[in-house]
């Protein structure tokens, strides 16, 4: 028995150690040509299953006909995450034209 809690706490750290930002990166026509870079943040609750309010890359965009658009759970959106235990989870998006 006082070897599990251990070995729980250590399998517990290890997989929260071994977490990664993530990143969804989508090209639309000929992808960016310009290198203009517009960010925007979409908030979400309850792990991300409750969106708040998302960003519109199309709208992001400007009417570009070639974009890039990437969203991605930074550090500091995977922080505020651990710090609110899920209920707030952020994620930036990231239009390049």
């Amino acid at each position: 028995m006082k070897k599990i809690i251990p070995n729980l706490i250590l399998i517990a750290a290890t997989a929260i150690l071994f977490t990664s930002c993530y990143t969804n990166t989508m090209i639309v026509g000929q992808g960016a040509q310009t290198g203009v870079e517009v960010k925007a943040k979409n908030h979400y609750l309850i792990a991300g299953l409750a969106p708040l309010s998302q960003a519109d890359p199309q709208e992001m965009a400007n009417g570009a006909a070639d974009y890039e658009v990437t969203i991605q759970h930074t550090f500091v959106d995977g922080l505020i995450n651990a710090i609110t235990l899920g209920i707030y989870t952020p994620t930036t998006t990231i239009v390049r034209k």
